[in-house]
């Protein structure tokens, strides 16, 4: 029979937040896959768990996902776990996961500590809906990509930052999406967490003075259904009303069709409209 893949989310600072089912499984598996198995001899020697490890990480996650899933075949149970939260989430764990179901492979997760979820609960910000952007791109025309997405998402964004690079992520940020509210979180359940709920240009002008310490999260507010709204009608009213209406004419559209659509993006009647185009005349 073919082993199990259990993904086993550990603490992101405080030991106590461990469960009981990963203790458990931690030392009944046959083998254990550590994002660094240096940092994680530590958890392991603090709860007495002497079950074997392995290295898997970033620079390893295809010829490695290979390896441990031929493991997995032979009848090996292995348990995943990244250095500080819930393995998959914003770290290589992911393409172990996908190789394992492509090969049929019995996968498992067993939930707990995840920063990006802690962070979100404690923001103040709507929860309801987010977005999980976890670090920014290092690759310039990606970055740009992605904040020109960002500036007309609507849902909470949550995004991950080094201290090192903070003040210059607050930077983008505040160029591409403009001032937004933000809360920045540091240090999530260790004895500094630190919770500042401010804006982007408040928290870039602190710690453009402040050296930043300690891991931080940033959760922005999404823009208002209502703000986007008004910014699409301000384009469509700035676009002559001939052309706005050519248009949906050049996909077939017939003159009523069209005036429809158009009213409808300029946020007024058709009436109003057919007396524009009137007055054009």
């Amino acid at each position: 029979m073919a082993g199990k893949l259990y993904l086993c989310a550990t603490p992101i600072g405080n030991l106590e937040d461990i469960t009981f089912r990963v203790l458990r499984t931690l030392k009944e598996v046959d083998l254990i896959a550590a994002e660094d198995t240096r940092h994680s001899k530590h958890l392991l020697n603090h709860f007495e768990i002497t079950t074997p490890m392995t290295s898997y990480h970033e620079y390893n996650k295809y010829d490695k996902a290979d390896y441990l899933i031929d493991k997995l075949r032979e009848g090996t149970d292995i348990a995943l776990i990244t250095d500080a939260g819930t393995p998959g989430i914003s770290d290589p764990g992911e393409v172990l996961v996908a190789k394992a179901m492509e090969a049929g492979i019995e996968v498992t997760s067993l939930p707990g500590p995840a920063a990006c979820i802690t962070a979100l609960t404690m923001s103040g910000l709507p929860t309801r809906r987010f977005a999980f952007e976890a670090f920014l791109p290092s690759d310039k025309k990606e970055k740009e990509a992605i904040l020109k997405e960002l500036k007309k998402e609507t849902r909470t964004i949550i995004i991950y930052e080094a201290p090192h690079r903070l003040v210059r992520t607050l930077r983008e940020l505040a160029d591409a999406l403009g001032d937004r509210k933000t809360t920045l979180l540091r240090e999530l359940t260790k004895t500094h967490e630190t919770v500042i709920p401010s804006t982007l240009l408040k928290l870039l002008e602190f710690y453009e003075k402040e050296e930043p310490r300690g891991e931080c999260v940033l959760v922005l507010e999404g823009r208002s259904q209502e703000e986007l709204k008004q910014e699409e009608q301000k384009q469509w009213e700035d676009m002559p009303l001939e052309e706005h209406m050519e248009l949906y004419l050049s996909k077939g559209m017939s003159k009523k069709e069209a005036m429809k659509e158009v009213a409808k993006d300029r946020g007024v009647s058709k009436r109003d409209i057919y007396q524009m185009l009137l007055n054009e005349e």
